[in-house]
């Protein structure tokens, strides 16, 4: 006879792939007409956007646009030039497990680009990207949690009362985010726009019933040149707040939002040209995570038959420490030759590789870090360098750390000996969990009755515990309770005493 059971579903997502995929485009382009002939290149700005993503079966794919803007020197002097490319790129990351009906969460940054002129008409461009990508896909698990009526067939049973820590929600939302931005500049005539690239980062997330609420800013960077070619940089911070509809979660989740470029246009406003008009098509995605409570039926038998039982290990997550370890960095950027003066600093951060030192994680990141400054002549000079940084995390073999690095605040840079020294701070964002496998009871089987060999089993039996015995062992193998165990040996609680006989009755 098959016996019944409560049993529950876990709904969650699995995690099925997760890198980061590094990867060069190049580019040849020829330099507009209206455009004078390039003297030497001096730099290319640029911005990663996301354009798609689509999960099919065992892959995930990536598409986006890399915005470069060539800045160079023309022959025949006067202030840089600039070339606007858009370059597309595609990649794709194998996820087994992967189904149309999974989630792909896409990250792209531009680690650095750089432009070499073929001829002073044309230019070969080159980008490297770090994208980072994530595949999850829903899945449901049908555990056991007891047996529907224990009482019918005397059985006992053995439950397990846990957490589970999963992956409860992954949800996304496109917006719209528009702003004007006044530039803040001499009494002189307006400066031209050459170069703009925009950064948003989510300050804050909560939780109120089904719904996201976070907010963040758009760090704008600017490049500016005056009337007489003077260069400068602009900073502004335009804040943001969205919703987005969770379902899934409760409001102890954790939410992790990461929003991502999908447009940039910043002009000029008409009938005002210290006024710029920023515009963007951004992508909000968030994941949540929730300690889900768990009861596992681990075993169970009955006193009056006898019982087959099919098992197997259920796999529960813990979630071991969660953190952001910031790593101050100062480095002196070697240029052979004295900097009058820096215009503008930026930073880009590539793949966070893991090795591991004893119990030790050791989490390393490059830091791209790119200078545009005066030389001794007053003229344009680039400088691009990278940095490794480190973290260290206590982490035992087995557990699983997942990282992503952010640079909050600006890179500071000024002229030092021998070159430019900066300064910034990267974030090591860590999450470790750790696997565990519980065994469970899947299905049970009543055999026949236990009685049937009544006459030749003893009412009583005297015994020595096994080391690393447990009381439910001993019931289980004489076909008795745990209850009936402590009232004959006059027991108040299940830890069995050392070196003492038990009394064993048996259940009739």
């Amino acid at each position: 006879m098959e016996l019944e059971f409560d049993r529950d579903t876990i709904v969650s997502y699995e995690t099925v792939a997760q890198a980061t995929l590094c990867q060069e485009e190049t580019q040849e382009s020829i330099v507009p007409d209206a455009c004078p002939d390039i003297l030497r290149i001096v730099d290319v700005c640029g911005q990663a956007m996301l354009s798609g993503k689509q999960a099919k079966e065992g892959m995930a794919q990536v598409t986006g646009m890399v915005r470069a803007v060539i800045l160079y020197q023309p022959e025949g002097g006067g202030g840089l030039r600039r070339i606007e490319v858009g370059l597309p790129f595609t990649c794709q990351l194998e996820a087994p497990g992967l189904t149309e009906a999974g989630t792909v969460l896409a990250s792209p940054r531009l680690r650095r680009a750089e432009a070499r002129a073929l001829n002073p008409r044309k230019v070969l461009l080159r980008v490297d990207l770090a994208v980072d990508i994530t595949a999850c896909q829903p899945v449901e698990r049908s555990i056991c949690c007891g047996v529907t009526q224990p009482e019918e067939h005397h059985i006992c049973q053995r439950q397990h009362p846990g957490e589970h820590f999963q992956l409860c929600a992954v949800q996304e939302k496109p917006f719209s985010f528009s702003d004007q931005v006044r530039l803040q500049t001499g009494s002189g005539e307006t400066p031209s726009l050459l170069a703009a690239r925009v950064q948003p980062v989510c300050t804050e997330s909560k939780l109120i019933g089904a719904k996201l609420i976070f907010k963040g800013v758009v760090e704008l960077y600017l490049l500016l040149q005056e009337q007489g070619g003077g260069l400068s940089a602009s900073h502004e911070s335009m804040p943001f707040s969205q919703i987005i509809e969770v379902p899934q979660a409760g409001e102890e989740g954790d939410c992790q939002v990461e929003v991502e470029v999908v447009s940039l246009h910043c002009e000029p406003a008409p009938g005002d040209e210290r006024e710029l008009e920023v515009s963007l098509e951004l992508l909000a995605q968030a994941q949540v995570r929730c300690h889900r409570p768990v009861k596992l039926l681990q075993d169970l038998y009955s006193t009056s038959n006898l019982m087959e039982v099919d098992r197997e290990n259920q796999p529960l997550c813990r979630l071991g420490e969660q953190s952001v370890r910031p790593q101050a960095v100062r480095e002196l950027l070697e240029t052979g030759e004295m900097v009058r003066s820096v215009v503008d600093a930026r930073l880009a951060l590539g793949q966070v590789n893991q090795s591991r030192e004893g119990s030790e994680l050791v989490l390393t990141v490059d830091a791209w870090v790119t200078v545009l400054y005066l030389d001794e002549n007053e003229l344009v000079q680039c400088i691009q360098r990278s940095i490794p940084v480190s973290c260290r995390l206590d982490c035992l073999e087995g557990v699983k750390c997942t990282c992503f690095c952010a640079c909050p605040g600006e890179v500071f840079a000024a002229p030092g000996a021998g070159g430019v020294e900066v300064r910034f701070t990267v974030e090591f964002h860590c999450l470790t969990t750790e696997t565990v496998s519980i065994p469970s009871v899947t299905a049970a089987h009543l055999g026949e009755v236990r009685s049937a060999g009544e006459e030749t089993r003893p009412s009583m039996v005297l015994r020595m515990p096994a080391p690393g015995e447990e009381l439910w062992d001993i019931a289980k193998a004489h076909g008795t309770t745990i209850e009936q165990i402590l009232q004959a040996n006059e027991l108040e609680e299940e830890a069995l005493p050392f070196g003492r006989m038990l009394l064993i009755p048996s259940t009739r």
